[in-house]
């Protein structure tokens, strides 16, 4: 059981006590590592820690990533951390991943919509909202540089051999939970995967020494 650290949405924090961090294999750990040494060596010189998990289509997967980092920072109290998500081309946010999100107890407001909608993701009533919405992982509104680029599908990270800026390049992929659209079990696989991603943010960010 994960104990809270700052206060967070009563539903989203007790969806957090759920999450088991023991269950993380160590062949995920060792993949997991280079993420927490990253983050380690940038809060021991007290420097800002951006991560820019990106995908293809930054559509779901490297949304869940950094709302869940960005959650599991604020949780376990890390200063100076902040997450952002790109592709390798733009979409649009999935709505099924604006679902999960709010399902799980996070803040979820539309606050443009259309083709590419805008969604303002709050984990805590007094924290500022992750934006969310899809765009290319070099945006204007990401960091040109010292950033971690974290690659969460294969794709992105076998088609995308060179990020400008990055100071480090690790690949954490998962599973796409795409192929289950207009499926029966649709919402379960995004439950279960923004479950995985939950609990090895909330693991990688464990593991930070102040």
């Amino acid at each position: 059981m994960i104990t809270e650290k700052t206060q967070l949405y009563p539903v989203l924090s007790d969806y957090i006590k759920n999450i088991n961090i023991n269950s993380i294999t160590n062949e995920r750990k060792e993949i997991l590592q280079p993420l927490v040494e990253y983050i380690q060596n940038k809060a021991e010189h007290n420097k800002q820690i951006r991560i820019n998990f990106i995908c293809t289509h930054n559509s779901r997967r490297s949304h869940l990533s950094q709302i869940w980092a960005q959650t599991a920072a604020a949780f376990f109290q890390i200063n100076n951390v902040f997450c952002y998500s790109g592709g390798t081309e733009a979409t649009a946010l999935f709505p099924m991943v604006a679902k999960t999100l709010a399902n799980s107890g996070f803040n979820v407001l539309t606050t443009m919509s259309g083709d590419n909608s805008v969604y303002a993701i709050k984990y805590a009533p007094n924290e500022h909202p992750v934006i969310g919405f899809s765009k290319k992982y070099d945006n204007e509104f990401n960091p040109e540089s010292k950033f971690a680029a974290i690659m969460t599908c294969s794709q992105a990270d076998g088609g995308c051999p060179f990020i400008a800026g990055a100071e480090k390049r690790i690949p954490i992929t998962y599973d796409d939970p795409k192929e289950f659209d207009n499926t029966t079990i649709q919402e379960e696989k995004y439950q279960e995967r923004s479950l995985q991603i939950a609990t090895e943010m909330f693991y990688v960010f464990s593991q930070i020494k102040k």
